[in-house]
């Protein structure tokens, strides 16, 4: 925790690394979602990826729970963005484009949000599909990666301004099972896509 907190501490003292963020972007959109990602990591979260009805638009699920989309969910949701939103007009409205892995004939917008292929998909068709590359340097502050665990679990995290020990590889604000947390991960599994989001409006 004590790591943690420094460097939390270290990223609002020198907010922007040579480097760490796109040119291009509205203004600050990187900064402002690498910091709450980062607020994220002092959240305490038990890991809970159950069905939870909710309220449309802005719904969440109770505070204390969450999986590795929820993280992401809630800090778009520091910027004004609304993802339960996002995805569920672009399914009402393209609903054969997003994968039927889980046997739905229709959007629901309690639970379709909270789905790491459904995420990429919209990432995919409304916002920027990035290089996946072995390079660390091609993965900057406020891009989102997607993986794949054990060959069969999706899992997704956001690119921070903070550097691994070794100052090689950016650090990765994630969820995979024990809460919000900052880590070195970039590389510990196949990477499945990369993206840049600014909202679909």
């Amino acid at each position: 925790m004590r790591f943690r907190r420094l460097l939390f501490v270290t990223a609002l003292v020198f907010p922007t690394l040579t480097g760490a963020y796109r040119q291009g972007e509205p203004t600050d959109f990187s900064s402002k979602l690498a910091q709450a990602a980062l607020e994220r990591s002092f959240h305490e979260v038990t890991y809970d990826g159950s069905y939870f009805s909710m309220t449309y638009p802005n719904g969440d699920v109770p505070a204390d729970v969450g999986v590795c989309t929820d993280v992401v969910i809630r800090s778009y949701r520091q910027l004004g963005i609304d993802l339960q939103a996002d995805v569920h007009e672009e399914m009402l409205l393209h609903f054969d484009s997003f994968p039927k892995n889980w046997g739905l004939t229709k959007p629901d917008p309690n639970i379709d949000h909270r789905r790491v292929p459904n995420l990429q998909t919209l990432f995919s068709r409304k916002g920027l599909v990035l290089p996946v590359t072995a390079d660390p340097a091609d993965y900057v502050a406020g891009d989102l990666v997607t993986w794949m665990i054990s060959g069969r679990l999706p899992h997704i995290g956001i690119i921070v301004d903070q550097r691994s020990e070794d100052g090689k590889r950016p650090l990765v604000v994630h969820n995979i099972g024990h809460g919000p947390k900052l880590e070195d991960i970039l590389f510990d599994y196949p990477i499945t896509g990369h993206y840049r989001y600014y909202g679909s409006r």
